[in-house]
């Protein structure tokens, strides 16, 4: 069995006074818990790369609160048992103040309950299904009030009320779907099919042949890895040219590059980033990252918003007078204006369910495969949990909840 330890310790070695001031000061450590190999590394080796940017530039600027940054990573491999032991090791073991972790929705809730156990503090910085209220675990990734509840009213203005799901087989699917069935009945349209599908599956003849009998105006199509991802070639050999919105395509797995043109064209999705985001901050966000890592394939939402977490850390941690205590930064989230201007704009965090506000980009996969924007949202607000009676700053009730079993239920 591979296990990768990566201790990196930033700006040590730099000259000048920031560099000796700061080898005297107790570091910060900050375990990174990422698939760098695996079924999901495709979209999750840029959320390490992207962290350890952050923290160079952290570093280079005199740490967080005079202290310099610590990164202690391991390759979880897209495998939860590793994301368990890991968890136990960092918290245990390497004593570190805070972690990033996960990509996978099955990943964060094997790993959650380690968390609650030994007190840590989490980040989980991806998009993902919705409804953890958890005082342990700050979420910067995007949630379905911020893609669904834009991107599927958008849709069926478009394109028709028709709506076929696919979609993976476990919790990220499933309660996925959930949100989507609601909106589009809430919107007036009609579910006319619905599948899921487990994951390594990488055959897709049957669901396409029932898609084409179902005769949807629009295909969302919710599937995660690199096994799934095969449908998109398929449905285009079979000629299924029918429009496809989503919240996980193009903005963690960046397929419109890596498949041939025109196997995503008419797709459309919500993300809060992706690098063909045309606006100065994006741009010069693009130039630092590729001047550290002139090799990466793309820079997706993943990346973005793990660089944006640990720039909210250290907000928190400095405005806490170089504290890394957990529930003195949560009293710092508490405050309400935890923010940071970054590569998709301005982030806030919602006290309420330490979930992150995000620019919405509703992005086109056209013919050839380039991205074009068709509508923005801006400051869309993680408005769920905290209406319908998450409230961190009370209560930890450290659950996921879902359309069919919110808060107060």
């Amino acid at each position: 069995m591979k296990k990768s330890l990566t201790p990196i310790v930033m700006g040590m070695g730099l000259l000048g006074l920031n560099s000796v001031l700061m080898a005297q000061e107790e570091p910060i450590r900050l375990g990174v818990l990422e698939d760098q190999s695996g079924e999901f590394a495709v979209a999750t080796r840029g959320k390490v790369h992207a962290i350890q940017l952050a923290a160079e530039e952290i570093n280079e600027a005199g740490g967080i609160a005079g202290r310099p940054l610590e990164l202690v990573i391991y390759d979880t491999q897209s495998d939860n048992t590793r994301y368990q032991e890991f968890m136990r090791r960092v918290l245990q073991r390497d004593q570190v103040d805070a972690v990033f972790a996960g990509f996978s929705s099955a990943s964060r809730e094997a790993y959650r309950p380690i968390v609650s156990q030994f007190d840590g503090f989490a980040f989980y910085n991806n998009q993902y299904e919705g409804g953890v209220c958890d005082a342990n675990m700050v979420v910067t990734g995007a949630v379905p009030e911020q893609q669904f509840s834009t991107l599927l009213p958008w849709m069926m203005e478009n394109h028709g009320g028709r709506v076929y799901t696919i979609a993976a087989d476990y919790n990220f699917g499933q309660i996925s779907a959930e949100w989507v069935r609601d909106i589009v009945e809430e919107n007036g349209g009609e579910i006319v099919g619905e599948e899921f599908i487990p994951l390594g599956v990488s055959q897709f003849s049957q669901t396409i042949q029932n898609i084409q009998r179902a005769r949807p105006d629009f295909v969302v199509t919710l599937l995660v890895g690199t096994a799934q991802s095969s449908y998109y070639e398929q449905a285009m050999s079979a000629n299924l040219r029918t429009p496809m919105a989503s919240s996980v395509n193009v903005g963690q797995g960046y397929e419109h590059l890596r498949f041939t043109p025109p196997s995503l064209a008419n797709m459309y999705v919500t993300t809060n980033y992706i690098e063909e985001v045309d606006t100065p901050e994006s741009q010069a966000f693009v130039e630092r990252f590729r001047g550290m890592f002139p090799d990466e394939p793309y820079i997706n939402q993943e990346a973005a918003n793990s660089y944006i977490a640990l720039y909210l850390y250290k907000e928190m941690v400095e405005r806490a007078g170089g504290e890394t205590d957990r529930e003195t930064l949560r009293g710092i989230i508490a405050e309400g204006d935890v923010c940071f201007d970054g590569p998709s704009g301005r982030v806030c965090l919602d006290p309420r369910s330490q979930h992150m506000s995000h620019t919405i980009y509703l992005a086109r996969v056209e013919e050839d495969h380039s991205i074009s924007f068709p509508h923005v949202w801006e400051n869309v607000a993680p408005y769920w949990l905290g209406d319908n009676g998450c409230d961190l700053t009370q209560d930890n009730p450290a659950t996921q909840y879902t359309p069919s079993n919110p808060p107060g239920n």
